[in-house]
Formats: structure tokens, C-alpha cells, sequence
């Protein structure tokens, strides 16, 4: 079993020692809104909360998901996952799924290769759990740079790009032992100026020499017969009134259709931080991305995986939703790269931020990866396309 590992206090250069008063956290969970990071990775900063099993330097749990995927990804100490993972992690991604902390590794070493200038800053953290039940962090993450060396996205071309991450965890003694990764890899493909419809189709015919037909996350169940979406949501995931509404207004919008429920919900003035790095303005906006995302799948059924909420210390509560979609591509919608409707089964994976603020939310963050939906796409027409067996008995 491996051992404490304390590394992860950031030696490399001197920081000032945090202040007496632990500004901006006032001896509580960190909050990442208006925190410097030096203010995020604090030395010799006690204990704010049950952190039993975990590495003496993290002072909450916020410190420790801040902490870990800084210096894994950006200090490129990538053996830290020894230590803060488990060695059957499953981490669950939306063009496949990880099943051992040795692919971890050999992943994570590879997209350091492809864009070693990236760097990913935290943008905020929504948890819920204890020491001894285990944590739940969702952590989303704003990641820039340039593609400066050959990768996997091809030669480099030294373009800048700028993209989200949303990265859910399940944490319990310093150990990550089940992951969800959403980035979004179509707006890094897009700034990086390459062909989207060649590289999805590149990535599916990798899929399809393994003998995959799909990319399947999960499946989370069609209408059946003639009968109409569920009257009420399964509030069962929920620990709270705000969470139980969220689930509610969710179930109203993406399963009944009732579009018209995010002029109740929003703020006018809100402000949506969505796929391709999208920043747009009001609910007018909020619900044509909705209706763009269900247009594309008409009879997909959307389905919260998991939610958990914190306060927020620029006011109000942030709301963290891990959810899946699955249905078929059977519209237009807000996805241009997916062409004309093909028919074809997918499944979104996506993670969701929402920020309430007097009964309204200010500001929503989605992430989804248009380009999983692409691959999915073009895999299931190779999986179509006769082989030369089929021919020669024909």
C-alpha cells in the first residue's frame, strides 16, 4: 500500500506563509470564487474538516482536489497517482472508459505530450460527503495553452486554445477510486483549425479495428409505447430542497419539453457558459441551447447521474448535475458538425453548474463534447458499411 505522500505542498518555489486570519476562507472549506491560487494551496494551513487518511498538506477537500490535479497536470507530477489513486480506478470518459490506474498514467503522460503549454485553472468546486463516507468533488477546470509539440491531434501548429473540463470524483482516504471526465474537446479541435469530420472519423476508425460498434456509457432507457414522459422526476439523488427543485425544473425542460420553465428558473440577466466556449447572455439564449441540444435528439431521455451542492461566497448556492442523455440523432439541432439526422443511437455525457442567487440562477456552466456525438456518428456507419466478407458471399 503506498504511503502518505506530503510532496504535494508545492516546495518547488517559496510562497508566502498563509495569513493568520486564513483570508479568504475564514477557517472554512475553501471556496474557489475570489481566491488567488496561492490562496488555494496554502502551507501549514490546519485542518478545517474531517480529513482522515489523506495527506497531511490538505486542509479540506477542496484543497485536496485543487491541490493533487495542479501538481499532477500542471507541476507534471504525474506519479502522484499512485498515491491518489486507486489501482482498479474506473474512470468513465465520453469516448470510453479507463479501468486500472496504470492506463491512468499512460493517459494522462500522453495528453502531457500532445499539449505540454496547458495549463488548468480552477474554476470552482462543488462537493457534498465526509472523511468517513467518502467525498464527491466536481471540479471544473479552465484549461489554456498552445499546440506547440506532435500529439495526437497531429502537427503541431503552435494555435492557442482555450477550453472547460468538468472532472467528477469519488474520493476516500486520499484515494480517487471512481472518475467522470467531460472536456470539451470539439472547441480544442476547432481552434486548433483542424478538419473535425476527418479526426472524429480518424478516432472511430481506432474504435471500430477493436471491434466496437458504439462508444456506450450507459443506458438510461427510451419512451416506450405511446406513453408520455414521467409526470413527476426521481428525486431520490437529491439531499436538499434546492437540489429536489433543480431536478424538477431539469425533468420539466429536457423530458417534458416545457421550454418555457427557464424563464422561471434564470435570472434575466443570466449569463450561460456552455460547449465550444460559448458565453451568451439571458434566458432567450439559455433556451435556445436547450432546444438546440434536444432538437438534435428529439426522443432522448435526459437522466441526472448525480447532484451536490455548496454555498457560494459571492452569494447564493452552486448546484453540480452529472447527467447522461441517450437517444438518437433524429433532428437538427445546435450541433452543426453532426449534419443532417443520421438516425443513429448516442449518448451524452454532460456536467452542469449552476449558480443560484435569490431564488434565480446567475450563471449556468455546461460541458458536454460535441465530438464524442460525432465519433459515435461515424462509428456506427462503419459498423453499417458491408465488409468484404458480405461481398465475396454475395
Amino acid at each position: 500500500m503506498a504511503t502518505q505522500d506530503d510532496t504535494a505542498t508545492m516546495p518547488k518555489t517559496a510562497k508566502p506563509a498563509a495569513k493568520r486570519d486564513d483570508a479568504p476562507h475564514d477557517g472554512k472549506v475553501m471556496n474557489i470564487e475570489r481566491a488567488d491560487f496561492t490562496d488555494l494551496v496554502p502551507e501549514g494551513r490546519a485542518p478545517v474538516q474531517g480529513m482522515d487518511g489523506f495527506d497531511p498538506c490538505y486542509s479540506d477537500i477542496v484543497d485536496y482536489i485543487v491541490r493533487c490535479t495542479h501538481k499532477i497536470w500542471d507541476e507534471r507530477d504525474v506519479g502522484l497517482i499512485y498515491t491518489h489513486y486507486t489501482h482498479n480506478i474506473v474512470l468513465y470518459l465520453p469516448t470510453g472508459t479507463i479501468y486500472n490506474r496504470e492506463d491512468v498514467v499512460r493517459d494522462t503522460i500522453q495528453r502531457l505530450v500532445s499539449l505540454p503549454e496547458r495549463r488548468g485553472m480552477a474554476t470552482h468546486v462543488v462537493w457534498n460527503g465526509n472523511d468517513k463516507d467518502g467525498f464527491y468533488t466536481s471540479h471544473l477546470v479552465t484549461g489554456s495553452g498552445r499546440y506547440s509539440q506532435n500529439g495526437h491531434y497531429g502537427p503541431a501548429n503552435g494555435r492557442p486554445f482555450v477550453s472547460r473540463t468538468v472532472a467528477d470524483c469519488m474520493i476516500h482516504r486520499n484515494k480517487i477510486y471512481r472518475e467522470w471526465v467531460v472536456s470539451d474537446q470539439m472547441a480544442i479541435v476547432k481552434q486548433l483549425g483542424l478538419d473535425e469530420q476527418a479526426y472524429a472519423e480518424k478516432l472511430a476508425a481506432a474504435k471500430f479495428a477493436q471491434g466496437l460498434k458504439q462508444l456506450d456509457i450507459g443506458e438510461t432507457g427510451l419512451l416506450m409505447g405511446q406513453y408520455p414522459p414521467a409526470e413527476h422526476a426521481d428525486l431520490s439523488i437529491a439531499n436538499n430542497d434546492l437540489e429536489r427543485h433543480t431536478l424538477s425544473w431539469l425533468h420539466e425542460v429536457f423530458n417534458k419539453k416545457m421550454f418555457g420553465k427557464i424563464r422561471e428558473v434564470y435570472a434575466p440577466t443570466v449569463m450561460y457558459h456552455g460547449p465550444l466556449m460559448k458565453e451568451l447572455y439571458g434566458t432567450t439564449s439559455v433556451s435556445h441551447q436547450a432546444i438546440g441540444l434536444v432538437g438534435a435528439f428529439p426522443d432522448a431521455v435526459f437522466a441526472p447521474q448525480h447532484i451536490c451542492s455548496t454555498p457560494c461566497n459571492e452569494g447564493g448556492t452552486k448546484v453540480a448535475v452529472r447527467w447522461v442523455m441517450e437517444g438518437h440523432h433524429l433532428g437538427f439541432g445546435g450541433l452543426d458538425s453532426l449534419g443532417d439526422p443520421t438516425g443513429k443511437r448516442v449518448q451524452v455525457m454532460g456536467m452542469s453548474h449552476y449558480h443560484y442567487k435569490d431564488g434565480k440562477i446567475v450563471d449556468e456552466w455546461t460541458v458536454f463534447d460535441e465530438l464524442s456525438l460525432l465519433v459515435q456518428i461515424k462509428l456506427a456507419q462503419m459498423a453499417d458499411a458491408p465488409s468484404a466478407s458480405d461481398a465475396l458471399d454475395k
